[in-house]
C-alpha cells in the first residue's frame, strides 16, 4: 500500500470576527427644560442679593433648588428630548447655597439689631 498523503488541515480562523454595526448617531438632546434656566436665574439673585439682605437668599434659596430638582427629574424622564440637565444640577446646588447664605447673613443682621436695641438709651 502506497504512503497516503496527509489529510488536508482546513484553514479557518480560530475565532469568528466580530461584527461589523454601523457608528451610532451623536447624542441630540431637546431644546432646554425651562425649570433648570430659571432654577439658576433664581440661584443667582439668590446668593448676590442674599449677602446684602439676607432674607432674599432664603426665599430664592428654596425656590432654586425645587425648581432645579424638578427639572432634573423632568429631563431624566424626558428619554432625550429635554436638556439642560447640567443647568438644573448647577441651579439645584446653587439653591442650597443661596439659602445658607441667606441664613448665615439673616443671622448676623438678627444679632446686630439686638445689639443695637440693647445698648440705645432709654
Amino acid at each position: 500500500m502506497p504512503d497516503a498523503p496527509p489529510p488536508a488541515i482546513p484553514i479557518v480562523a480560530p475565532y469568528h470576527p466580530p461584527p461589523t454595526y454601523p457608528p451610532s448617531p451623536p447624542e441630540r438632546t431637546g431644546r432646554t427644560e425651562g425649570r433648570a434656566t430659571m432654577s439658576v436665574v433664581a440661584a443667582i439673585l439668590g446668593i448676590l442679593f442674599g449677602l446684602f439682605t439676607g432674607v432674599a437668599g432664603l426665599v430664592l434659596g428654596p425656590i432654586a433648588y425645587f425648581l432645579g430638582k424638578s427639572a432634573v427629574s423632568r429631563i431624566d424622564s424626558s428619554e432625550g428630548k429635554l436638556g439642560g440637565r447640567g443647568a438644573a444640577v448647577a441651579g439645584w446646588v446653587m439653591g442650597a447655597v443661596a439659602t445658607a447664605i441667606g441664613a448665615g447673613v439673616t443671622l448676623v443682621w438678627f444679632i446686630f439689631f439686638l445689639i443695637l436695641a440693647s445698648s440705645a438709651p432709654a
